[in-house]
């Protein structure tokens, strides 16, 4: 077995590359949700049904990636997934042409299906290769890259499927039912291209990540010799158990500010011209708060510290949010990147500590979770769609989700300030 920190440059471009791509492909959503709102004429619940589908795979999927990896090793593995994420998107091309909402859902099944088996891959495989005191700052650097290529993931895909997103809403309204159907056609044939190209880029970087020197890691020969196991069933971690619950929150929570911020900001007054790329604040603010990980974990600040004041930081933005409107309310939900950045480093290496042999099954428990990004802004879609509640005080779903968290953070400090006792007892 090659060991990975031979070549550390080598890994961190590869894995770099990759959580570049997890991130432009994901934070897309927060552009088609508008789009496909309009193209097929869908309410808020309905059109978060994208982010259901997207991330209800990484539920089905993430455990048989588990059972995948073990067989076709770690660089096969992310090349299958490339490929499968190519095919999803691939499929938004027939659903473009007969604008067919459920042909779009199930590409971006597929891309998920993709995803769930690259992140089943990279996310243990860059925790476990180095000090797990540090994981959360390695898991930073791949979330600049990762929260980067979500900035301009919307900016991009919106210039070109929205350019004229106002003047076509407006326009929408006086038309006749023919001449409606038409330009909804010629709406919803605008994504062709974008998706084409990113299929043909995804096939190359299956090959480049295939041919490459990438080192193999085995997961279950790596925890064996870094720590045994106490229990027999990986359920019986309370750490993990909790950590799951936690992880399901934060993707949740994350999901709801960034893919829901556009609509909102819409239903503000401002201009849909502006407000789609509100996404990309969001993602903005994430990237500060991983650089911030990066500076001051583990040096300054131990991932538990990070986890607790990142969810008193959630918590207050969520609730002035709710007590604001306009621009004011629009900057809170952007600033929940900023609380919500170091929640997925911190959350994911708390969980796993001490699992030993069941890290592999551990993390793919851990992936399932991200169906927290499914079920939680359909949640939020549900309770904006109630004419009593709306789309602005739907927030208030945040604040149990930040609670939780802030929960996890408090017991894994302690948990972690017994473990050091007992070390320097010995």
């Amino acid at each position: 077995m090659t060991n990975p920190s031979r070549s550390p440059f080598l890994l961190v471009i590869i894995l770099g590359c990759l959580f570049f791509v997890f991130g432009f492909v994901t934070w897309l959503n927060g552009t088609l949700i508008p789009y496909l709102r309009i193209a097929c004429e869908l309410n808020n619940f309905q059109s978060l049904l994208v982010t259901f589908a997207f991330y209800i795979s990484y539920f089905f999927t993430a455990i048989p990636s588990s059972w995948l990896l073990k067989r076709t090793g770690l660089k096969k593995g992310m090349m299958i997934g490339l490929i499968v994420m190519a095919l999803g998107a691939l499929l938004f091309i027939p659903a473009a042409f007969t604008r067919t909402y459920y042909l779009f859902l199930a590409g971006l099944f597929i891309i998920g299906t993709g995803l769930s088996l690259l992140q089943t891959a990279s996310n243990p495989y860059i925790t476990i290769v180095g000090p797990i005191e540090s994981a959360a700052r390695r898991i930073s650097i791949m979330g600049i890259c990762n929260k980067v290529a979500g900035v301009l993931a919307p900016v991009i895909l919106g210039a070109i499927i929205l350019a004229d997103a106002d003047t076509l809403t407006e326009g929408l309204r006086l038309m006749d039912e023919q001449e409606r159907i038409q330009t909804l056609h010629a709406l919803a044939k605008r994504v062709i291209m974008p998706y084409a190209v990113m299929s043909g880029v995804l096939l190359l970087l299956a090959l480049f990540v295939r041919f490459s020197s990438l080192p193999e890691i085995s997961l279950h020969d790596e925890v064996n010799n870094q720590e045994q196991t106490a229990h027999q069933s990986v359920l019986a971690y309370p750490n993990l158990v909790l950590g799951a619950i936690a992880l399901f929150l934060y993707v949740g929570a994350e999901v709801i500010a960034g893919d829901t911020i556009g609509g909102f900001g819409h239903a503000q007054g401002i201009p849909l011209s502006e407000a789609k790329n509100f996404t990309s604040l969001t993602l903005s603010a994430m990237v500060v708060g991983y650089l911030i990980g990066v500076l001051l974990i583990p040096r300054y600040l131990k991932q538990d510290r990070a986890l607790l004041y990142s969810a008193v930081l959630g918590i207050i933005l969520s609730l002035i949010a709710v007590a604001t409107s306009g621009y004011a309310a629009v900057c809170c939900i952007a600033l929940l990147g900023l609380a919500n950045a170091l929640m997925w480093p911190a959350i994911w290496p708390l969980a796993i500590k001490g699992l030993g042999r069941h890290t592999n099954t551990g993390s793919a428990i851990l992936i399932m979770s991200i169906a927290g990004g499914a079920l939680l802004p359909l949640v939020y879609g549900k309770l904006a769609d109630m004419p009593a509640i709306g789309n602005h005080r739907a927030y208030l779903i945040l604040i149990p989700c930040y609670l939780f968290i802030l929960y996890y953070a408090i017991r894994e400090h302690k948990r972690e300030n017994r473990f050091s006792s007992n070390i320097n007892n010995i």
